[in-house]
Protein backbone atom coordinates (compact mmCIF):
# COMPACT_ATOMS: atom_id res chain seq x y z
CA UNK A 1 0.00 0.00 0.00
CA UNK A 2 1.26 3.51 -0.87
CA UNK A 3 2.25 5.59 2.15
CA UNK A 4 0.88 9.13 2.29
CA UNK A 5 3.80 11.21 3.50
CA UNK A 6 3.75 14.67 5.08
CA UNK A 7 4.04 17.40 2.47
CA UNK A 8 5.87 20.74 2.64
CA UNK A 9 3.88 23.94 3.05
CA UNK A 10 4.51 24.80 -0.62
CA UNK A 11 2.55 21.70 -1.67
CA UNK A 12 -0.24 22.46 0.77
CA UNK A 13 -0.48 25.98 -0.64
CA UNK A 14 -0.58 24.67 -4.21
CA UNK A 15 -3.31 22.20 -3.29
CA UNK A 16 -5.44 24.91 -1.72
CA UNK A 17 -5.08 27.22 -4.73
CA UNK A 18 -5.81 24.48 -7.27
CA UNK A 19 -8.86 23.27 -5.35
CA UNK A 20 -10.26 26.80 -5.54
CA UNK A 21 -10.13 26.75 -9.35
CA UNK A 22 -12.88 24.13 -9.52
CA UNK A 23 -11.52 22.27 -12.55
CA UNK A 24 -8.60 20.40 -11.00
CA UNK A 25 -9.96 17.06 -9.81
CA UNK A 26 -6.84 15.47 -8.33
CA UNK A 27 -3.37 16.57 -7.20
CA UNK A 28 -0.74 13.84 -6.99
CA UNK A 29 2.71 13.71 -5.45
CA UNK A 30 5.47 12.09 -7.53
CA UNK A 31 9.27 12.10 -7.50
CA UNK A 32 11.44 12.14 -4.40
CA UNK A 33 8.62 13.37 -2.15
CA UNK A 34 6.61 10.26 -3.03
CA UNK A 35 9.52 7.85 -2.56
CA UNK A 36 10.65 9.36 0.75
CA UNK A 37 13.92 10.65 -0.72
CA UNK A 38 13.09 14.37 -0.69
CA UNK A 39 15.74 16.68 0.75
CA UNK A 40 14.48 20.23 1.49
CA UNK A 41 16.47 22.85 -0.35
CA UNK A 42 18.00 20.22 -2.66
CA UNK A 43 15.21 18.15 -4.24
CA UNK A 44 12.52 19.43 -6.57
CA UNK A 45 8.85 19.06 -5.71
CA UNK A 46 7.14 17.11 -8.51
CA UNK A 47 3.34 17.22 -8.69
CA UNK A 48 0.75 16.12 -11.23
CA UNK A 49 -2.68 17.76 -11.45
CA UNK A 50 -5.50 15.89 -13.19
CA UNK A 51 -7.80 18.36 -14.93
CA UNK A 52 -11.49 18.05 -15.75
CA UNK A 53 -11.87 19.20 -19.35
CA UNK A 54 -9.43 20.91 -21.68
CA UNK A 55 -6.47 22.98 -20.53
CA UNK A 56 -7.28 25.96 -22.72
CA UNK A 57 -5.61 29.35 -22.97
CA UNK A 58 -7.56 30.81 -20.05
CA UNK A 59 -6.64 27.90 -17.80
CA UNK A 60 -3.00 28.06 -18.81
CA UNK A 61 -2.98 31.77 -17.97
CA UNK A 62 -4.54 31.02 -14.57
CA UNK A 63 -1.98 28.29 -13.83
CA UNK A 64 0.97 30.51 -14.77
CA UNK A 65 -0.33 33.38 -12.62
CA UNK A 66 -0.95 31.03 -9.70
CA UNK A 67 2.55 29.55 -9.85
CA UNK A 68 4.27 32.91 -10.21
CA UNK A 69 2.41 34.04 -7.09
CA UNK A 70 3.40 30.91 -5.17
CA UNK A 71 7.04 31.07 -6.32
CA UNK A 72 7.35 34.56 -4.88
CA UNK A 73 5.63 33.56 -1.63
CA UNK A 74 4.89 30.16 -0.01
CA UNK A 75 6.93 28.20 -2.57
CA UNK A 76 9.92 30.55 -2.73
CA UNK A 77 13.06 28.46 -3.25
CA UNK A 78 11.12 25.17 -3.14
CA UNK A 79 11.50 24.25 -6.85
CA UNK A 80 7.77 23.51 -7.00
CA UNK A 81 6.70 21.99 -10.32
CA UNK A 82 3.42 20.59 -11.57
CA UNK A 83 2.16 18.96 -14.78
CA UNK A 84 -1.45 19.64 -15.79
CA UNK A 85 -2.94 16.56 -17.45
CA UNK A 86 -6.41 16.30 -18.97
CA UNK A 87 -8.13 13.27 -17.43
CA UNK A 88 -9.53 11.91 -20.69
CA UNK A 89 -6.01 11.96 -22.21
CA UNK A 90 -4.17 10.70 -19.14
CA UNK A 91 -3.19 7.36 -20.73
CA UNK A 92 -1.62 8.95 -23.82
CA UNK A 93 2.09 8.60 -23.01
CA UNK A 94 3.21 10.68 -26.01
CA UNK A 95 1.02 13.72 -25.37
CA UNK A 96 2.68 16.89 -24.08
CA UNK A 97 1.07 18.66 -21.13
CA UNK A 98 1.45 22.19 -19.73
CA UNK A 99 4.04 21.86 -16.97
CA UNK A 100 5.29 24.51 -14.57
CA UNK A 101 8.96 23.91 -13.81
CA UNK A 102 11.75 26.16 -12.51
CA UNK A 103 9.81 29.36 -12.96
CA UNK A 104 8.35 28.81 -16.40
CA UNK A 105 5.57 26.99 -18.22
CA UNK A 106 6.66 24.39 -20.77
CA UNK A 107 5.00 21.50 -22.61
CA UNK A 108 6.30 18.00 -21.98
CA UNK A 109 4.99 14.42 -21.77
CA UNK A 110 4.26 12.77 -18.45
CA UNK A 111 7.15 10.30 -18.61
CA UNK A 112 6.72 6.60 -18.13
CA UNK A 113 9.11 6.74 -15.17
CA UNK A 114 6.92 9.37 -13.49
CA UNK A 115 3.87 7.20 -14.17
CA UNK A 116 5.62 4.22 -12.56
CA UNK A 117 6.57 6.35 -9.54
CA UNK A 118 2.97 7.51 -9.20
CA UNK A 119 1.57 3.98 -9.27
CA UNK A 120 4.15 2.49 -6.93
CA UNK A 121 4.76 5.38 -4.52
CA UNK A 122 2.52 8.33 -5.39
CA UNK A 123 -0.37 9.64 -3.32
CA UNK A 124 -3.03 12.33 -3.55
CA UNK A 125 -2.89 15.73 -1.88
CA UNK A 126 -6.58 15.83 -2.71
CA UNK A 127 -8.89 13.81 -4.96
CA UNK A 128 -8.45 10.21 -6.09
CA UNK A 129 -5.17 8.30 -5.66
CA UNK A 130 -3.01 7.62 -8.72
CA UNK A 131 -3.85 3.91 -8.71
CA UNK A 132 -7.50 4.79 -9.30
CA UNK A 133 -6.71 6.20 -12.74
CA UNK A 134 -3.39 4.70 -13.84
CA UNK A 135 -2.91 1.02 -14.77
CA UNK A 136 -0.74 -1.33 -12.66
CA UNK A 137 3.01 -1.25 -13.31
CA UNK A 138 5.00 -4.48 -13.71
CA UNK A 139 8.75 -4.99 -13.64
CA UNK A 140 8.78 -5.16 -17.42
CA UNK A 141 6.92 -1.84 -17.54
CA UNK A 142 9.66 -0.29 -15.41
CA UNK A 143 12.32 -1.72 -17.73
CA UNK A 144 10.54 -0.30 -20.77
CA UNK A 145 10.16 3.06 -19.04
CA UNK A 146 13.88 3.18 -18.22
CA UNK A 147 14.85 2.31 -21.78
CA UNK A 148 12.49 4.99 -23.09
CA UNK A 149 14.12 7.59 -20.82
CA UNK A 150 17.58 6.61 -21.99
CA UNK A 151 16.59 6.48 -25.65
CA UNK A 152 14.86 9.86 -25.39
CA UNK A 153 16.43 12.86 -23.66
CA UNK A 154 19.67 11.13 -22.67
CA UNK A 155 20.27 9.86 -26.19
CA UNK A 156 19.87 13.45 -27.37
CA UNK A 157 22.32 14.65 -24.68
CA UNK A 158 25.11 12.18 -25.45
CA UNK A 159 25.12 13.40 -29.05
CA UNK A 160 25.94 16.88 -27.70
CA UNK A 161 29.04 16.52 -25.50
CA UNK A 162 29.24 20.26 -24.83
CA UNK A 163 26.02 20.29 -22.77
CA UNK A 164 27.78 18.14 -20.17
CA UNK A 165 29.98 21.09 -19.27
CA UNK A 166 27.06 22.16 -17.09
CA UNK A 167 27.96 20.60 -13.69
CA UNK A 168 24.29 20.26 -12.77
CA UNK A 169 23.65 18.14 -15.86
CA UNK A 170 26.80 16.09 -15.25
CA UNK A 171 25.69 15.30 -11.70
CA UNK A 172 22.14 14.52 -12.79
CA UNK A 173 23.43 12.32 -15.59
CA UNK A 174 25.55 10.17 -13.31
CA UNK A 175 22.63 9.45 -10.97
CA UNK A 176 20.16 9.02 -13.86
CA UNK A 177 22.42 6.44 -15.51
CA UNK A 178 22.70 4.49 -12.26
CA UNK A 179 18.93 4.56 -11.86
CA UNK A 180 18.43 3.49 -15.46
CA UNK A 181 20.81 0.54 -15.17
CA UNK A 182 19.17 -0.56 -11.93
CA UNK A 183 15.66 -0.34 -13.40
CA UNK A 184 16.61 -2.37 -16.47
CA UNK A 185 18.47 -4.98 -14.44
CA UNK A 186 15.85 -5.43 -11.69
CA UNK A 187 12.54 -3.98 -12.83
CA UNK A 188 12.57 -1.77 -9.73
CA UNK A 189 12.85 1.98 -9.23
CA UNK A 190 15.84 3.45 -7.38
CA UNK A 191 15.93 6.72 -5.43
CA UNK A 192 18.46 9.40 -6.30
CA UNK A 193 20.22 9.03 -2.92
CA UNK A 194 20.77 5.32 -3.55
CA UNK A 195 21.86 6.08 -7.09
CA UNK A 196 24.71 8.24 -5.81
CA UNK A 197 26.18 5.10 -4.24
CA UNK A 198 25.84 3.20 -7.53
CA UNK A 199 27.04 5.98 -9.83
CA UNK A 200 29.89 5.30 -12.25
CA UNK A 201 32.05 7.92 -10.58
CA UNK A 202 35.50 7.73 -8.98
CA UNK A 203 35.48 8.08 -5.16
CA UNK A 204 36.48 11.76 -5.14
CA UNK A 205 33.60 12.66 -7.47
CA UNK A 206 31.10 10.51 -5.58
CA UNK A 207 32.10 12.33 -2.38
CA UNK A 208 31.42 15.68 -4.03
CA UNK A 209 28.00 14.52 -5.24
CA UNK A 210 27.10 13.26 -1.76
CA UNK A 211 28.08 16.61 -0.28
CA UNK A 212 26.01 18.51 -2.84
CA UNK A 213 23.05 16.25 -2.10
CA UNK A 214 23.42 17.24 1.56
CA UNK A 215 23.07 20.85 0.45
CA UNK A 216 26.75 21.77 0.74
CA UNK A 217 27.92 24.28 -1.91
CA UNK A 218 30.68 22.07 -3.31
CA UNK A 219 31.56 22.79 -6.97
CA UNK A 220 32.17 19.96 -9.41
CA UNK A 221 35.25 20.16 -11.67
CA UNK A 222 33.76 21.29 -14.96
CA UNK A 223 35.89 19.45 -17.51
CA UNK A 224 36.64 16.24 -15.60
CA UNK A 225 33.05 15.98 -14.37
CA UNK A 226 31.71 16.48 -17.88
CA UNK A 227 34.01 13.84 -19.36
CA UNK A 228 33.22 11.20 -16.72
CA UNK A 229 29.44 11.80 -16.88
CA UNK A 230 29.28 11.96 -20.69
CA UNK A 231 31.31 8.75 -21.07
CA UNK A 232 29.10 6.91 -18.58
CA UNK A 233 25.94 8.14 -20.30
CA UNK A 234 27.27 7.17 -23.73
CA UNK A 235 27.95 3.62 -22.58
CA UNK A 236 24.66 3.27 -20.74
CA UNK A 237 22.53 4.69 -23.55
CA UNK A 238 24.33 2.53 -26.10
CA UNK A 239 23.75 -0.59 -24.00
CA UNK A 240 20.10 0.22 -23.31
CA UNK A 241 19.22 0.99 -26.92
CA UNK A 242 21.14 -1.91 -28.46
CA UNK A 243 18.70 -4.55 -27.23
CA UNK A 244 18.22 -6.17 -23.86
CA UNK A 245 21.57 -6.11 -22.08
CA UNK A 246 22.20 -8.45 -19.19
CA UNK A 247 22.67 -7.35 -15.61
CA UNK A 248 26.36 -8.23 -15.88
CA UNK A 249 26.92 -5.90 -18.83
CA UNK A 250 25.42 -2.98 -16.94
CA UNK A 251 27.40 -3.69 -13.81
CA UNK A 252 30.56 -3.94 -15.91
CA UNK A 253 29.76 -0.52 -17.37
CA UNK A 254 29.48 0.90 -13.86
CA UNK A 255 32.77 -0.64 -12.76
CA UNK A 256 34.66 0.66 -15.79
CA UNK A 257 33.32 4.15 -15.24
CA UNK A 258 34.05 3.98 -11.52
CA UNK A 259 37.72 3.34 -12.18
CA UNK A 260 38.04 6.43 -14.34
Amino acid sequence: MTTRRPVPSAVTALGARLAELGWVRDLWVAGSLATGDHLPGVSDLDLVAVVDGRVDTARIRAVAELHRDLDSGPALGAALGCAYVEEHRLLDVELRHPTWTHGRLVERPLSQITRAELVRHGFAVFGRPPVALLPPVTGDDVRRAARAELAGYWSWAVRRPWVWLDPTLAELGLTAMARGRHAIATGELMTKSRAVEQAAAPPWLADLIRARRRGEPRPLPRLRGAWIAWRDASRTVRGATAGSPTRRSFLDTRRRGGNA
